[in-house]
This record gives structure tokens, sequence and C-alpha cells, in this order.
């Protein structure tokens, strides 16, 4: 029986599974992402670029304020795309560390990650995807469109895109130098987009090493109410 729908519905079903199998895919979801670990040290070996648009097909499946999907991708693989993209990464990253911009407190937060000014792995990556957050949309003949919730929904597209890469057996990490202009400029972005995450994209190094962290437990991350 119908229900009167102004727009265009369709069923869905979603498969279901026994309790048992749940419980299992589940358990071996968390296992797999428990593994996951935002990487600084890359292999210059080459990564197909289907994998980049897998990732970012995953992505694109991730729920949005008034499914506006607010979101654009762009993928680098040109060598000299990302030396620009390094070195005026690092300008900002100098001016964080070296020049006394980032305040005592975060700087503080930073230390047990020994991370610095250099970010040469911007350039052995054999990816760099920037995805980019539509701060509104344009329509046909140019007028704008509104857009809602669009950090939230940015944020979580990107973390299904984090997701699939290590799915695939690939490393990336979160960078986000700030000021982030320079990547408008570099990728050409319209003035409607702002950089919103920059991924490196490739397989950890060999001697890749991360530092000797313990997430939360799931009690001091889970709270059900009485």
């Amino acid at each position: 029986m119908g229900r009167g729908h102004a727009y265009p519905f369709v069923s869905y079903r979603p498969e279901r599974y026994p309790e048992g199998e749940m419980v299992r895919r589940g358990r071996e979801f968390v296992e797999l992402l428990d593994k996951r670990r935002s990487v600084r040290f890359f292999s210059e070996e080459p990564v197909p670029r289907e994998c980049v648009e897998l990732a970012v097909r995953a992505a694109n499946t991730a729920p949005s304020g008034a499914h506006q999907q607010p979101w654009k991708f762009v993928a680098i693989g040109d060598a000299e795309t990302k030396k620009r993209v390094r070195e005026a990464a690092e300008v900002e990253e100098r001016e964080n560390y070296e020049g006394g911009r980032l305040p005592p407190d975060w700087r503080e937060a930073l230390a047990p990650l020994e991370t610095t000014s250099d970010k040469a792995y911007l350039e052995t990556v054999p990816w760099l995807v920037v995805c980019f957050a539509e701060k509104y949309g344009l329509r046909p003949d140019g007028s704008r469109r509104k857009h809602y919730y669009v950090n939230e929904s940015v944020g979580i597209a990107c973390g299904m895109f984090i997701a699939a890469l290590h799915t695939m057996g690939l490393s990336t990490l979160t960078h986000t130098p700030n000021p982030m202009a320079f990547l408008t400029e570099i990728c050409e972005r319209p003035p409607n987009e702002r950089p919103y995450i920059l991924f490196p994209v490739g397989y950890a190094a060999d001697d890749a090493e991360v530092p000797d962290l313990r997430r939360k437990p799931l009690s001091e991350v889970l709270v059900e109410r009485p």
C-alpha cells in the first residue's frame, strides 16, 4: 500500500543476518579498523588509480544534510603538483612550529606524536587527495543553493574514505595545515569550496613507525542511560 509520497521513493530492504552472524561481522569490522593508524612514513610504490576512485565512491555513499552531498575530492598524482603542495604546506607549518603560531597547550598535545614542519611524505606518496567542502551549491543559472550540515556531512564522508583505504591495505593521514587556502589555488577550485582535509594516500613504508598510543576503552566512550 502506497504512502502517498509527493516525490519518488523506492523500496529498501537491507539484508538481515542471524544474531550470531551480526556479532561476527561486527567484531571482524572492529578488528580491521582497530589496526588502522595514521602514517607519516610512506612508500613510493605506485597505487592504482582505481583504488583512489573506489575510496571516493565509498565516501560518496555517506549521508548528508538534505542529500546535498557537499563534498568534492581532488586527486593529485603529478609530481610537480605534489611538490607545490608540500612547499606551500611547509610554509604554513614552519610558521606553526618554528614561528610560534601554535599555542603552548597545542604543542603539548602534539608532543607524543613528534610531528614537525617537515612534510616530505607529501611528495613521497603516489597520491594526494584533497577533500573540499562546498559552502554552498551552484545552480545551473549560477545562483546559490544553500547547503545544510556541511561540516557534519563532509566529516562523515571523510571517515568512510579513510575506512575504505584501510580496507584495501592503504594508509593515509588527516593533514590539515592551517590556513589551507593554498590548496584552493593549487587545485584550481571555485570560491564556494574550501579545503577540508589533505590526505596523502599510499602504502606505509617498510620501516614506518607510529607512536605507541592506546585508544580509549569502550567504557569511556559508551554510556548507557538506565
